[in-house]
């Protein structure tokens, strides 16, 4: 035999070992979204040579080996899938990431369910193997007619058989046991599979955590000054006398120059602290911008690149406060699992079609929004429909609440900037800010003309004064959000 063809027992071994670390790493990061990228990219980086040695392996193997190198190659894809996944996510391009774990999905569903169905065929051709080698010449000629004849009976008085790989189950009846069977072996795989998915997607996040940037600040205006500049012009000698003629120019000409600057006075945040940033955070710390994923609805209306990224660093620029490199999705499941201290200040809904929530969503938004001190920042992407929406939305979420018109002299509109106007892209809920206030705090602002609109690249076609106002006011609702949280965090933690 050439070695080439022989199983290479060493390279599944160490494969084996592998793939535990892979799969460790992989439901870790899933968790655990602030894990170092390097840890994931070394260990799925991993599979692209062992993936290598068994492709050689493979073509090489093939037809003396089909099972194991089918197996190979599943694994094999699955591998090179987690590993796109996680390349496609740490890029920041959330679509292809998200397109790319569907495919895979539907990719991993069916090859799972041809390896589930060519076991138990394989099962059941053995077991029915045994029993016909048990019985006599004479009797195994009477038993090939009835199996073949749908396999009808089994002879009264035979214990039963619980087994679900032999056909001769009694819970597949008497007629079509081999039709019964694979239609069981496909619904039980199918319950499985959607069960194990609905698992992690509920317990993703377990140990997954939010912490403010290390700081401190006040709670102030950004302090806006108006620097006048006296320009003087140099004098010029003129002979009026001269037979060139040429209007002469002011002797003297002093100009004022205003202009307005921004002076960053103090460090904005919140609590006593080096830096701009927060008293409870720390040193790991980063403020990020999380939207709000959602069912019946365009939740990722502008999401990542060009609209939530440009508010983010928008907002780090103007509070010099630490930021996170890429903005994130969760689902409000994934709320669930950020504990109660650690949870995000914030997160960002938008939108212009249906909000469908689930009556265990909303509880799980409610405890977000009140038992673990957390804001709902709200733009209406496009209709007077997704007003209504976000409505019966919060009256479900904090039914005693009603919503109010945020006072332009509130803190949300004053700290950092002082918002003199609501900025509007489109009207589509109106023109004055609407908020649920509970326990002394917003708990929910909405804003009903497209803010995130004017956070795109081309700013949706709005004036300097509009777009920068709405990144005035983004920068407002963020810092709100985390200082409010702060203060709540860190008094209870004196507790």
């Amino acid at each position: 035999m050439n070695s080439t063809s022989r199983f290479p027992i060493r390279l599944a071994l160490a494969s084996a070992a592998y793939a535990v670390a892979v799969v460790g790493v992989w439901l870790t990061w899933l968790s655990w979204r602030d894990l170092p990228v390097v840890v994931p990219a070394i260990v799925f980086g991993g599979t692209l040579p062992l993936g290598i040695a068994w492709s050689i392996w493979i073509w090489r193997s093939y037809q003396r080996w089909p099972v194991h190198t089918a197996a190979v190659a599943t694994g094999i894809g699955l591998a090179w899938w987690l590993l796109t996944v996680f390349a496609t996510d740490a890029l920041g391009w959330d679509g292809a990431a998200k397109s790319t774990y569907q495919i895979g999905l539907g990719i991993s569903f069916v090859a799972g369910l041809i390896w589930i169905v060519w076991w138990v065929e394989r099962k059941a051709q053995e077991y029915e193997a045994r029993r016909l080698a048990q019985l006599d010449p004479v009797a195994t000629e009477h038993a090939i007619k009835p199996l073949i004849e749908d396999q009808q009976a089994r002879p009264r008085g035979a214990p039963r058989i619980w087994n679900p790989l032999d056909t001769q189950a009694w819970y597949y009846g008497r007629r079509g046991r081999k039709l019964n069977q694979s239609l069981t072996v496909l619904l039980s795989y199918a319950t499985v599979f959607m069960l194990v998915l609905t698992l992690l997607s509920q317990t993703r996040g377990c140990v997954e955590i939010y912490e403010l940037p290390a700081g401190g600040g006040q709670q102030k205006q950004i302090a806006q000054t108006v620097r006048i500049q006296r320009v003087i012009r140099k004098k010029f000698v003129v002979n009026p006398y001269s037979g060139i003629k040429f209007e002469v120019p002011p002797i003297d000409e002093v100009k004022l120059q205003l202009t307005e600057v921004t002076q960053h006075a103090y460090a904005i945040g919140q609590g006593e602290g080096t830096g701009a940033g927060f008293a409870g955070g720390t040193r790991q710390g980063k403020v990020r911008l999380i939207r709000l994923e959602y069912s019946g609805g365009d939740w990722d209306l502008n999401f990542g690149v060009g609209a939530d990224l440009n508010m983010l660093v928008e907002y780090g620029v103007r509070t010099q406060q630490k930021v996170a490199d890429q903005t994130e999705s969760r689902t409000v499941f994934d709320l669930k699992s950020f504990p109660v201290g650690k949870s995000p200040p914030m997160v960002f809904l938008t939108g212009q079609k249906n909000v469908s929530l689930s009556n265990t969503e909303i509880k799980i938004l409610r405890e977000y929004l009140l038992d673990k001190h957390g804001m709902l920042f709200v733009s209406n992407g496009g209709s007077g429909h997704f007003h209504n929406q976000i409505l019966a939305l919060m009256n479900q979420v904090a039914p005693d609440t009603r919503p109010v018109p945020v006072p332009l002299d509130d803190s949300v509109h004053s700290i950092p900037y002082r918002i003199h106007a609501i900025p509007i892209v489109a009207p589509h809920g109106g023109r004055e800010s609407l908020g649920w206030y509970k326990d002394g705090r917003w708990i929910c602002y909405y804003h009903p003309g497209d803010i995130s609109d004017a956070w795109c690249d081309d700013h949706a076609g709005v004036t300097p004064e509009v777009w920068e106002a709405c990144y005035q006011l983004g920068t407002n609702v963020i810092n709100y959000a985390n200082a409010e949280y702060d203060k709540w965090s860190t008094a209870q933690r004196k507790k």
